[in-house]
This record gives structure tokens, sequence and C-alpha cells, in this order.
């Protein structure tokens, strides 16, 4: 029997590689910016078109190649980062297995042009499917610019697992915004299909994160820092009262490099125990810096898992820091006299002698020992022995009641009275602590949950919305704007056909900018903030998304039910609580809430007995 055993061929190992290293558009993004910092670049620029399917390309002004480093560089395994097995724990560059390049070639149609400071002409190399098509001198800038155009052309199927457009550079933004954040001194920039995304100059690390999320972030962020034997912790933390629904803004760095990691991020949430509702998730961008001798990054090909020699002592310490930042913050919050704006406010809009002091009124002849006659008509008043005295002036006014106040009591009595009479057609409920509704049936009491039964009653209306497309809206007077992060515009933009059928009226505006001119007719009557509620709509639908992996009308018509239910302790009329009660019950299924748990509670009169047989 002949042997079996072979070699694969170096263009079937480079896709097979490349299966573990390039598994979307994002991975080919995360892979070309992290060597564009390694190459000492302080300006770095991404340009994508088709949200990276037809197009990625990265031009750097770092230290550029040499034709032979040129052409090195796609070779599986070829790297200038480590020499030797021991380099493996002493890495301090974002790459170092030499993949990535020959990984990327091997399915992709790929065009460097790199050129060194001290050279006088620079390199073309173009390379298609692995195969090398061109190499030539040619004139071009001081750095690299690596172009990857047509990503899985030569694999279909790969190609075909593909997300929406929208849902793939949501996946390249986040890549973006990790490099980004881990690399604030360098001025970096994101446009796609001919929109500039981002423009982030070199800056501190506070203002890359404002820069990246949005200017409101200013204010959200609490300073941790501390610095141990065994690592130095620093970076910024979220105000609990500005935490969300999904874990997006969660950010580790060992070393500049981003981890995931489930172990550090409790030590983070539990910090704040005590301070976050149990779906609510806090924002923190925190950087660990350790000697790489302790660590061990050749876990996992994308480089996003850690293994720690001490893993426990890291925890407390984050623990501890976070903590004790957030003592800081609720106990003596720190003034910043650049955005603080209450003093200047007072100085600016009011002059010093335009300031009234307080002042007391007083009767200097009141005597409260002396005989005085009664403000009240036809009766008098005498004390004991002793002259009579002059009444004091008008001093039975401190004693008279605003007439005011009674013709509204009046009317209020009339009114109840008049609503009253019609009470008894109604079926009465009883509301106990402004939560639950509470009635009596033949067989004993039923209890309700009112949010859970309102959120019910509008996850299954506008799941109809969305299937017949006949959401109907109530147009706002004042329309309003809302600015959303990149990616959460791009989300935004995906789902707006979907929007529009729950009954907003939404278009878009500007940069990462959408106007809102109408809202659920639904919702029409409550007083509510457009521009908060579509915010949480957005944030409740990834959430949605991430943790129960539903399809996307139903995330979109559970995020909606959650944000625009009435909440627990909302006090309720007579009348709307029978008309709760009624949608509740013409419900597919009335008994259970959109979070799988009972709306619905009965309590038998055998029960009730049995309590008071103990």
């Amino acid at each position: 029997m002949s042997d079996i055993i072979q070699l694969l061929p170096d263009s079937v190992a480079n896709q097979i590689a490349a299966g573990e290293v390039v598994q979307r558009p994002a991975s080919a993004v995360k892979e070309l910016l992290e060597n564009a910092v390694d190459a000492g670049a302080d300006r770095i620029q991404l340009i994508v078109k088709d949200a990276g399917k037809a197009l990625i390309q990265v031009i750097d002004n770092g230290c550029g190649m040499s034709i032979t480093d040129a052409r090195m560089c796609f070779e599986r395994h070829a790297t200038s980062k480590v020499r030797k097995a021991e380099d493996l724990f002493t890495i301090r560059t974002m790459g170092f297995r030499g993949e990535a390049m020959a990984s990327i070639a091997a399915i992709a149609q790929v065009e460097m042009k790199t050129k060194r400071h001290e050279d006088e002409v620079g390199t073309l190399i173009q390379i298609e499917g692995a195969s090398f098509v061109k190499q030539e001198p040619i004139g071009t800038s001081n750095g690299t610019s690596i172009a990857i155009k047509n990503l899985f052309y030569n694999t279909p199927a790969r190609r075909n697992f593909l997300k929406s457009n929208a849902a793939e550079m949501r996946h390249i933004i986040d890549e973006f915004q990790r490099v980004a954040l881990a690399k604030p001194h360098i001025a970096f920039s994101l446009n796609h299909d001919g929109v500039e995304i981002y423009r982030l100059p070199a800056s501190a690390l506070k203002q890359r994160v404002v820069h990246l999320f949005g200017n409101n972030y200013n204010e959200r962020l609490i300073p941790v820092e501390e610095e141990t034997t065994i690592i130095n912790l620093k970076g910024f933390i979220g105000k609990p009262e500005f935490a969300k629904k999904s874990r997006g803004e969660q950010f580790f760095f060992v070393n500049d490099r981003f981890i995931k990691d489930a172990y550090l991020n409790h030590a983070v949430t539990k910090a704040y125990q005590e301070l976050l509702a149990n779906d609510n998730f806090p924002l923190y961008v925190l950087f660990i810096d350790i000697d790489p001798a302790k660590i061990d990054v050749n876990v996992h090909p994308t480089k996003t898992e850690i293994k720690y020699l001490d893993e426990s002592s890291i925890y407390a310490i984050i623990h501890s820091a976070v903590k004790r930042s957030l003592g800081r913050f609720n106990i003596s919050p720190t003034i910043d006299f650049n955005q603080e704006t209450g003093f200047s406010n007072m100085i600016t809009h009011k002059a010093p002698e335009d300031i009234v002091p307080p002042s007391i009124s007083f009767n200097p002849d009141f005597n409260p020992f002396a005989q005085t006659n009664s403000a009240t008509k036809g009766q008098s008043y005498s004390g004991g022995s002793g002259s009579s005295m002059a009444p004091s002036k008008n001093w039975g006014s401190l004693y008279e009641i605003s007439s005011h106040q009674l013709p509204e009591q009046a009317s209020l009595a009339i009114d109840t009275k008049k609503e009253d009479e019609f009470e008894p057609f109604q079926k009465q409920f009883m509301q106990l602590h402004n939560r639950y509704i509470v009635s009596q049936i033949k067989s004993g009491v039923m209890i309700i949950d009112q949010q859970a039964a309102h959120e019910r009653i509008l996850y299954e209306r506008f799941l109809l919305h969305l299937e017949d497309r006949k959401g109907a809206s109530q147009q706002s007077l004042f329309p309003q704007t809302v600015t959303l992060s990149p990616n959460d515009y791009e989300l935004a933009k995906s789902l707006l056909d979907d929007i529009k059928s729950l009954g907003f009226e939404v278009r878009e505006f500007g940069k990462n900018t959408l106007v809102i001119e109408g809202i659920p007719v639904d919702l029409g009557s409550k007083n509510i903030n457009e521009t908060q509620l579509f915010e949480h709509l957005i944030e409740g639908f990834k959430n949605s998304q991430q943790e129960l992996k539903l399809d996307k009308r139903d995330a979109l018509a559970r995020s909606m039910a959650k944000n625009s239910a009435i909440k627990a302790g909302t006090k309720l009329e007579q009348q709307e609580m029978n008309a709760l009660i009624e949608e509740l019950f013409a419900c597919k299924t009335p008994n259970f809430g959109i979070n799988g748990k009972l709306v619905v509670q009965t309590i038998g009169l055998q029960e009730i007995a049995q309590k008071f047989e103990k």
C-alpha cells in the first residue's frame, strides 16, 4: 500500500489558515491596522467600500519596507517581530504570528505600495489568490498603502455567509474603535463609501473617548488609576446613571492589546453591584500594563485572549480600584471649572445690584399677652383680670385661609362625585403599591403585574405592525434630532424600514444624525422624550439580539415594548386599569410576559384560609 500522508500545497494551507485569521472584513481591518501601528505610523487612514467586501485600504506613514521585505511579508510565518521562542514572552507589538498577510493574500486581490523614508523609490506588489501578479518600482509617499479588493472572491461559500453591509460595517467600526482607543497618540480616520465617519486627531485618552463616542461622554467619565507591583491600571469608567442595556462600550487592554476576559469583566461589574440594576452594564475603558513575561498572548488566533500567572490578584486590584473611584466620585465629586456653568450663569445673568437679600416682615405692635378682640365677626374674647388693651393691628390676617383654595376643593369633590356615578357600571380593581392590579374572582384573588402586562400588550401590537406595515404615526409638533455613535447610526439605518412600520417618522439628517418627525400613535398620549425613546429602542434592540439571539423584527418589537410600557410605581385610574386588563386578556398569550415570567398570579380562597389557620 502506497503512502497516503502528503504535505498540503501552500495555496491550500493558506486558505485553511485564512479561515481562522480572516473570518470577515473586520478581521482584515484589524490585522492591517495593527501592522500600521507596529510600523511606527503617527497617521493612519482606513478606507472601506461596500462594508469591506469591495475594498479595504489602510494607508500609513510608518517605516515602510524594502523590496525584499515587501515580497517576504506575504509568506507564511514571515515576521519581523519574533526571532526565537523566548521572544513570545517579551512581546510588545500588536502582531507576531506572521500569518495575517499570507492569509489575506490567499482569499483576496491585494495591491501594496510601500517605501522607506531613506529610499528614493518604493515598491508595488500585486497578488491574487496567493499568486504573485506584478512587482515593480513605483513612485509613492513614505510608508505603506495596502488595498484588499474583492475579499473571499475565490471562496464563494465564505462570502455567502457574510451578513448585511450594515452588520459588517458595525464590526469594522468595532475593530477601528479598539485600535484607536489603544493608541490615542496616533491620528486615525475612517471613510466608508466616500463618507467620512471618523477623523480623530492625536490626543489624550479622555479626548479620544469623547471623539469616538460623542461630546456628551465628557461628563460621564470617572478616572481610574492604580499602581502596584503586579500591574499598573489606568483609564476611565462610566458614572452609574449612564449605564446601558448592552455591553457595547466595555474595553480592556493589556499592554495596549484589546482583550476579552469575562473574569476581569466580573471584577468591574461587581464594583457596581449596589449601584446598577442587573440588566444594566457600565462603560469602562481600562488599560493594564504588566510584565510580558507574566502573561501568555499566544492563546488564540485572534489574539484577544490572554493567560495570566496571578489572575486572582489582578481581579482584586481591578475590583478595589474601580470601587475606590466610584466612592470618590459619590462622596466628593470634582468640579471642572472649564465645564461647570452654575456659577458663571449666576454672575453673567444677574447683576450684583439686582440681588435682593431675604427680609422678614413683622408687626412691631403685636403683644401676645395683650387682651384683644377677635377678627371673627360677632365674637369677642376677654382675658383674665387686668385692664383691656387696644387690639393689635391686622394680626388676624395671619390666620386667614386663602379664599382661592376653596373653589378648587369644591370642584374636586363635585368631579369625584360625577365619576363615581359611572363607576358601578365597570368592574372595580385595586392598585397595590402602584405596581400590581388586584381583583376579586370567584376562586379567590387575582394579582397582575402592570408593567409586565403592558409590555405583553405592546409587544404583540408592535409585532402586528411589523407584519402588516401599517403602524399609525402621530406627527410631532417640533421634530427632534438624535445624534448616534457611528456604530448605532449604521444599525439604525439598517432598521429604518421596520422602525417606520412601528409608527415612527424618521429620516436621515447629516452625519450620524436622524430627525424624528413622528412617533407611534399608541404613545402619542404620553409625555415622552422622542430622542430618549429612540436611543433606548436602539440600545434595547442590541441587547435582545446579543442575549437572546432573536430575529430582527422580534428584537425590535421587544425593545420597543420594554421602553414604552408603563413602569412599576405608576399610579393608574380605574378606567386605565379596566382598559389594561381588557387588552391583556385579548392577547394571544396573556399569562406570560415577554421575559417568560408570569404576568397573572391567583391566590385561592383555600390558600388564604390556610394562612389564618397557622
